[in-house]
């Protein structure tokens, strides 16, 4: 009877095996074992049970306790409400980081670009005759041609981005 008492009474209030035990102090196991009446819990044990669950000692002791279809639905509706504010608090989370991704993006991009400005390709007057000068000068020319022509296309793209994943 105490045992099925604390097992309905448990899942009534939207609690697993687990949890209850983190309340009370004790390892799941303990919660296992009452629910199965393989051991009962002690007279202190007992207001402490009584007391996470919201319930008399009476109540635990006495008749088998019918589970309610209301508290189940309530439950279940507690738990819906904290799961959809952790998917609100993530997508927020999410939006936030790509939208600081993105800045830090165009402020890298804008960087690059006013250091090629101030650097003003000084390759071009590199002796080519050198065979590592000649590889290095087609390197760096190959990564400022590419940066000239696709990294427009990536800033407008960020800035884009930016301005729709800022918080409204």
């Amino acid at each position: 009877m105490l045992n099925e008492n604390i097992k309905t009474i448990r899942k009534s209030k939207g609690l697993s095996q687990e949890e209850l035990a983190v309340k009370l102090h004790v390892v799941r196991q303990t919660i296992s074992k009452w629910e199965q009446g393989l051991s009962v819990p002690d007279a202190d044990m007992l207001i402490s049970i009584s007391e996470v669950l919201e319930t008399p000692v009476s109540a635990l002791l006495g008749e088998n306790v019918v589970e309610s279809e209301a508290d189940n639905l309530r439950v279940i509706a507690e738990k819906l409400e904290v799961i959809n504010l952790q998917l609100a608090q993530g997508k927020a989370m999410r939006r936030k980081v790509i939208h600081w991704f993105l800045v830090l993006l165009g402020v890298v991009i804008v960087a690059g670009f006013a250091a090629l400005v101030v650097w003003n390709s000084p390759y071009l007057g590199w002796d080519y005759s050198d065979p590592e000068t000649a590889v290095a000068g087609v390197v760096v020319h190959t990564f400022e041609w590419l940066f000239v022509r696709i990294v427009p296309f990536v800033l407008t793209g960020a800035v884009i981005g930016a301005c729709l994943t800022r918080k409204k």
